[in-house]
């Protein structure tokens, strides 16, 4: 697999807060970083999505 490098500006206060979460969750900050990335739907050329969308569900 190829891979690509991503840079980011964040807080102390977010990287700490992803950070513990990382661990809490027994992963590495791009492990958990991937795992968000994978639930983002997939837009193909004509628009629609391999994902499915959310239904909102609060009650009016």
């Amino acid at each position: 697999m190829k891979t690509k490098e991503v840079h980011i500006r964040i807080s102390e206060k977010r990287f700490s807060k992803l950070k513990n979460y990382a661990t809490l969750k027994e992963k590495t900050v791009t492990q958990i970083i991937e795992d968000y990335i994978d639930r983002l739907p997939n837009k193909g050329k004509d628009g629609s999505s391999d994902t499915p969308s959310r239904v909102d569900r609060r009650s009016t």
